[in-house]
């Protein structure tokens, strides 16, 4: 468990110190009670209430509320069989919010799956276990104490396969008696690529082999029709599947402790456990639902029809034009060139955009409304755009209507697509969740249709071939003023929290997402790039100060953060880490919004896919990004991909503050994409990783400003259009600039969402290397986060800096190294051996306790063998009641400092009012409480990760 990486607020461990007795509410406050098999209506402390009737109790409560209404999940496990769903109805009221809060604290876990037990040994030769689950059960993921347990699968990059027609063939006669041989799966992963297919049958070859048959229609597009609609969709269809990375899902796969199996057609559930499980008192999870909440405000997602749908009539001399290289809807038009020429699109809804072309050849139109004229607009304009909204119309009472163009002037009109609005924007709104855990999801899908990626957890949806996206766990759409703070977001078989179609000034804060199968977080829309109505842009939201980590488990083309066609996002002082692919991934449209001049001298010829996005104003600021690129390649810790400035450069977007390293697979740390345009990239810090530290590789990529970065790597490469760059200072042995310094000290999260103790990653800021260090990620041999640093040159030094009255250090011992060098403080603690005859991984290799309180700077130094290897660092510390990471309910806390009574710190927080209560939230295997005794003392009553612990008498 990354528990370094744990955002404080979410964290399991919590300590609740509480004077006994009620708190008085604020008059302004509605609290409700839920508890996971409340059966109260009023859902009061005494009676509380299950979820569902919390959100219907909380809905009433709010219509008429003067202040906040707050439901106070207690802590437990909430299965649910159906997401908790909210609307509009269910938004805050009068300027005021309705709030999910964790009771303090307690952790109440919002869960996907059901529990399975009366597991027996079924296969005692292969250590194989079985339990029975219902008939028809699916999932695709299996949690045992809260790991992920690997769906059985073969080795990786098998040798022996090769391609034939819709199969792979291989000598080994062993796969021809697979059973159930349509639920095997067919993996490949390739450059940016993660495809998968089903396969249809296996059959043995004439030369005594295997044939493993795909299923065709999955075939057909993950390698013979490749999708590749171009600009705004996509770059370039491939690479296809063309190669088996391993073969997933079948008994007879079923090989590795920690894997497990799922025969749904007779309902039973195979496990071979990790060494020291026991299956008798394990908690074992299996997911069994997709969604866990869902907020949905209207008229949600919206998708444009082509200029041939039936519900349009033309009238006049109209012709088609199909083929068209303009980056039009469909590849085709409508047009005319006749005035008093119409077109007509009946539909059902509330408005109606009519997508056009806009060109200096085009004019003026007239445009009705249920037979009324209500405007006249024109398309033109000095360049050649598809797909523009040529006429708008909203507003309009739900129900039937016609909206009817009249060309007026100009040579052409031309139509290419409608999009209708079929209700109303009502938003949900004004809903804020705290401290709570959503865990334990899956996705069928891909079991069925395969896995038809295009980049970054953007598909093809299998049926229509249009992009689709990763479901999420916790999913938004078409919300205002959402917020998520400190929630835990884990086990997932999809993303973990999308904000979706419109969603604008919401916010992810102080969260832990994590163990997900697809991307941590996504933002946006990929196919909206044409709206000019602000209501429905996806606008003004934040991910901050968020841990994003081990995220695309299953899934290796996702990322931490995405974001698609956005306005004003904000991701600022997030972790994320150890990711497959990009860390975070922002824009979409490669280079459709960069004019034809500038797609010519990149080779693509004219005429050109051209028109516009409403993307603009974004912010990657602060961030940590680290350990990234594990599996797949052309991705980066920062990446962006097509235009931003709203097509103008009056939305300039800004990658600032980063510090970005442990690239693995990546050739540019800072990945400017094609078509990346108006950046203002600077003050970032990129190390460990990468063929550049910045790439801009084609001209499509323009108007970008790069100054005052630093870089370890002195290699970048520039071939945009009005590029200004200054190259970046250039650090070598570790020796980084004051502002440098700065800039890492600065990025994640602020103190508050930082753990206080436990084990600390060997890529954590507060480590610092000196000298040839280099990182290796993915390693695959137990490392703690599976990342280690090394350097071959004695020495070279590490330095940990730390506050606390312990530390260790943790290294791989292995034939190959030697000995290194302990100074604590400056003085030296003698040789300590890191040679192995064996390869040991996750080792503490010196360890100090007893130390006096206050702050230690721990420096191992290299002396001798050819490796050393750091791979971590544990400390244990006592901290203030100041500290950020203690957080207090109640209104009778008060501050007292220096007191001159021998205070720790001098000072103390204390309370007066029953029930007050101090929660801190820690990663560690102990706590103790450190506090004073008087006669004025009383009785406190302590809780621990939501169980009672009795009560303490200070006096």
């Amino acid at each position: 468990m990354p528990a370094l990486r744990r955002a404080l607020a979410a964290l399991g461990t919590v300590l609740l110190i509480a004077a006994l007795g009620a708190a008085p509410a604020s008059a302004r406050v509605t609290h409700l009670y839920a508890t996971p098999n409340g059966t109260g209506d009023d859902c009061t402390r005494e009676e509380p209430c299950g979820l569902d009737t919390a959100r219907d109790r909380a809905a009433r409560h709010a219509a008429r509320a003067t202040g906040d209404t707050v439901v106070l999940l207690r802590g437990g496990t909430y299965r649910r069989d159906t997401p908790l769903r909210l609307g509009p109805a269910d938004s805050g009221q009068h300027g005021h919010r309705i709030v999910y809060a964790a009771y303090p604290g307690e952790r109440p876990v919002l869960s996907g799956a059901r529990q399975v037990t009366g597991f027996t040994p079924y296969d005692t030769t292969r250590g194989i276990y079985r339990a029975t689950v219902p008939v028809g059960t699916r999932s695709r993921q299996l949690f045992v104490d809260g790991e992920r347990a690997e769906r059985a699968r073969g080795p990786l990059n098998p040798a022996g396969f090769t391609a034939s027609g819709s199969a792979f063939v291989t000598s080994d006669p062993a796969y021809a008696a697979f059973t159930h041989q349509s639920d095997v799966e067919v993996v490949d992963n390739a450059w940016w690529k993660h495809m998968r297919c089903p396969l249809a049958s296996i059959t043995p070859t004439t030369g005594g082999g295997s044939s493993l048959n795909l299923d065709p229609a999955c075939f057909r597009t993950n390698n013979t029709a490749v999708p590749n609609p171009g600009f705004p969709f996509n770059g370039a269809g491939l690479p296809a599947l063309a190669g088996v990375s391993w073969v997933e899902n079948a008994y007879q796969l079923l090989t590795q402790p920690g894997q497990f199996y799922l025969d749904s057609t007779a309902g039973q559930l195979y496990y071979l456990p990790r060494p020291g499980q026991d299956l008798t008192t394990a908690d074992v999870e299996l997911p069994v639902q997709e969604e866990l909440l869902d907020l949905s405000g209207t008229p949600g997602h919206l998708a444009s029809v082509n200029d041939t749908d039936p519900g349009a009539t033309y009238t006049g001399g109209w012709g088609t034009s199909t083929g068209r290289p303009y980056g039009d809807l469909g590849d085709d038009v409508h047009y005319t060139t006749t005035d008093g020429d119409s077109v007509s699109y009946a539909f059902t809804g509330t408005g109606l955009d009519v997508l056009g072309e806009v060109s200096s050849d085009e004019g003026g139109i007239d445009v009705y409304v249920d037979g009324v004229k209500r405007q006249s607009v024109s398309a033109s304009g000095p360049d050649r755009l598809a797909q523009q909204v040529i006429a708008s119309v909203g507003g309009l009472p739900k129900g039937p209507h016609t909206v009817r163009l009249v060309k007026t002037g100009g040579t052409y009109l031309v139509v290419d697509g409608f999009t209708v609005v079929p209700d109303a924007v009502a938003l949900v709104h004004d809903v804020a969740f705290q401290g709570l855990t959503f865990a334990y999801t899956t996705w069928q899908l891909p079991s069925t249709a395969g896995y038809l990626d295009n980049q970054a957890g953007v598909l093809w949806d299998p049926s229509t071939h249009a992009p689709t996206r990763i479901p999420a766990a916790v999913q938004v759409h078409r919300g205002r003023g959402i917020t998520f703070t400190g929630v835990e977001i884990a086990h997932t078989g999809g993303t973990g929290l999308d904000l979706a179609d419109g969603t604008q000034g919401s916010a992810v804060t102080g969260g832990w997402i994590h163990d997900t199968s697809g991307g941590g977080v996504s933002v946006g829309e990929v196919d909206d790039y044409s709206l000019t109505d602000p209501a429905r842009m996806t606008s003004g939201d934040t991910v901050a100060d968020s841990t994003i980590d081990h995220v695309g488990r299953d899934y290796s083309d996702a990322v931490g953060v995405w974001a698609g066609l956005t306005r004003d996002l904000t991701i600022r002082h997030d972790d994320i880490g150890h990711t497959p692919y990009s860390g975070i991934s922002l824009g979409w449209g490669w280079g459709y919004a960069s004019d034809c001049t500038l797609q010519a001298r990149q080779g693509l010829g004219t005429p050109c896919r051209h028109g516009t996005t409403y993307a603009g104003g974004n912010r990657i600021l602060g961030n940590h990004v680290h350990d990234v690129m594990g599996v797949l390649s052309d991705g980066g810790p920062i990446y962006t991909n097509g235009g931003q400035g709203g097509g103008t450069g009056t939305m300039a977007s800004e990658c600032a503050g980063n510090l970005v390293e442990g690239g693995n697979h990546t050739n540019n740390m800072l990945y400017q994409d094609e078509g990346s345009s108006y950046w203002n990239t600077h003050d970032n810090v990129t190390r460990y990783g990468g063929q550049n530290w910045l790439g801009m590789w084609t001209p499509t990529i323009h108007d970008i400003t790069v100054h005052d970065n630093w870089t370890d790597n002195p290699v970048y490469n520039d071939n945009g259009t009005a590029v200004t760059f200054t190259q970046a200072t250039v650090v070598t042995g570790g020796a980084w600039p004051a502002a440098a310094r700065a800039v890492i000290a600065a990025a994640g999260p602020d103190p508050r969402h930082r753990p206080l103790t436990g084990l600390v990653n060997d890529d954590d800021q507060a480590v610092t290397y000196t000298g040839a260090w280099a990182q290796y990620g993915f390693r695959g041999n137990g490392d703690y986060d599976d990342d280690v640093h090394y350097t071959t040159t004695n020495g070279d030094a590490v330095s940990y800096a730390f506050t606390g009255t312990g530390v260790a250090v943790l290294g791989e011992k292995y034939a190959d190294q030697g000995q290194d060098e302990i100074l604590l403080d400056g003085v030296s603690q003698g040789l300590v051996d890191t040679s192995s005859p064996v390869r040991l991984t996750r080792q503490v290799i010196y360890r100090a306790v007893g130390l006096p309180l206050g702050p230690h700077t721990l420096q191992l130094v290299k002396r001798s063998g050819t490796y050393t290897t750091v791979d971590g660092f544990e400390t244990a510390s006592t901290y203030d009641d100041t500290a950020p990471a203690l957080s207090y309910t109640g209104d009778s806390w008060a501050t007292h400092g220096a007191r001159g009574l021998g205070d720790y710190g001098d000072g103390v927080h204390a309370a007066t009012a029953d029930g007050d209560g101090a929660s801190l939230a820690f990663t560690g295997t102990g706590i103790a409480v450190v506090t004073e005794t008087a006669p004025d003392e009383g009785r406190i009553a302590v809780t621990l990760d939501g169980r009672a612990q009795g009560r303490v008498d200070a006096r």
